[in-house]
């Protein structure tokens, strides 16, 4: 089987050759493994992060069930911001800072919030600029040159899907599983629920045009990610069945009903969200399924109660195993999940969030060839 074929043949409920192994290296190793600094891929896009993410799997071989790396927007949905311009206010030998701006009767508005690029570590938008010793407005600024221009919307899809091949399935995201994702926003929402609310019924309009958009095209995706890091370290469960769920159910119904798997990430706890999910939505696969202290799942108890009709994936530690593990450490820990939720199917082997970008090649050789020779449905 070709890793398309085994994903697809998971997804679909079925038994594949072996249990599909698809470890998560969204970001931090592929921009590590070209050699670059951080920002030549996020900022000058001289490689994009979505191809140095298919240079990855193609490095290790695995079973890529790529989750939205690659952003698809469409500029007849309003999904384009051609006003705003990005800026460089700040640079030095270890990162990059920009703002944006937008031009109104001859004045530049800055935008109150920064973002910064690490040299050797992925974006962080959303900063207040005091916070990185900037002013609110820049006193000087350069512009960002040298920005490689590549396809946008439905060119992009073709080209991120002629890329994958059958190395695994292009997902594009459509939704989210919480509109409540830092700070600012919790005590927003506190303050002004019915704001989130009136967002939350806006999404569900946008996320039905994009949904259809989506399914209009060519090469359409091989699956929609709906999901939202952190959904509820942010929200509390009570909250994410008032703002995200609606949002997931959505998304997993118009899915089900165009015959296309839908999948949600969301990083930390995740168990009691499982159990909505599972309960109330169509929704086809859910990862990374965190154990604690980072998260609160146990994948053989999950696999017990939800895996008859879930696909489970994950959970393998990034840290205690992936990056601070021995070779046989992570054999052992893939192995005790395969041996966790394989039976029966509905399992890919991943890892519980994101792999550092310091963990060693051979930890994730070994996950990956662990599925291989071991990972069989019982």
């Amino acid at each position: 089987m070709t890793s398309r074929d085994r994903l697809l043949t998971v997804l679909q409920g079925k038994i594949p050759d072996h249990v599909p192994v698809a470890p998560d290296t969204s970001n931090m190793i592929p921009a590590r493994l070209t050699g670059l600094p951080f920002w030549d891929l996020y900022l000058y896009q001289k490689i994009p992060i979505w191809k140095a993410y298919i240079d990855c799997v193609r490095h290790f071989g695995f079973d890529s069930l790529m989750d939205g790396y690659a952003d698809i927007r469409f500029a007849e949905l309003g999904e384009m911001d051609d006003e705003s311009t990005e800026a460089i206010v700040f640079r030095s030998d270890s990162r990059i800072v920009t703002q944006t701006y937008r031009m109104a009767n001859g004045r530049r508005f800055w935008d109150k919030k920064v973002r910064v690029y690490p040299r050797f570590d992925p974006p962080t938008s959303n900063i207040r600029p005091a916070a990185v010793g900037l002013p609110e407005e820049p006193n000087h600024f350069e512009p960002v040159l040298g920005r490689v221009e590549w396809p946008t919307g439905a060119e992009l899809l073709s080209l991120v899907k002629r890329e994958m091949g059958d190395m695994g399935l292009v997902g594009v995201r459509c939704g989210t599983s919480s509109l409540v994702s830092n700070e600012e926003t919790i005590l927003d929402y506190a303050d002004n629920p019915e704001v989130y609310e009136k967002k939350r019924d806006d999404l569900l309009v946008a996320v039905e045009k994009r949904f259809n958009k989506l399914m209009s095209l060519t090469d359409r995706p091989d699956f929609l990610c709906t999901g939202s890091s952190g959904s509820l370290i942010f929200q509390t469960p009570q909250t994410f069945r008032k703002l995200g769920l609606p949002i997931v159910q959505k998304v997993a119904s118009l899915c089900k009903a165009a015959g296309i798997p839908s999948h949600v990430h969301s990083c930390g706890p995740q168990a009691q969200m499982v159990k909505m999910i599972y309960e109330e939505t169509d929704l086809t696969v859910i990862d990374p399924l965190e154990i604690p202290p980072m998260g609160d799942c146990n994948l053989r108890e999950l696999k017990k109660a939800y895996g008859d009709r879930l696909v489970l994936k994950g959970n393998l530690h990034t840290t205690q195993v992936m990056l601070h593990g021995t070779v046989d450490d992570v054999r052992s820990a893939a192995r005790q999940a395969i041996d966790d939720a394989a039976a029966g199917g509905r399992f890919i082997l991943s890892t519980g969030d994101q792999c550092g970008r310091d963990t060693p090649d051979e930890n994730l050789f070994a996950m990956i060839d662990t599925a291989r020779t071991y990972g069989r449905y019982r």
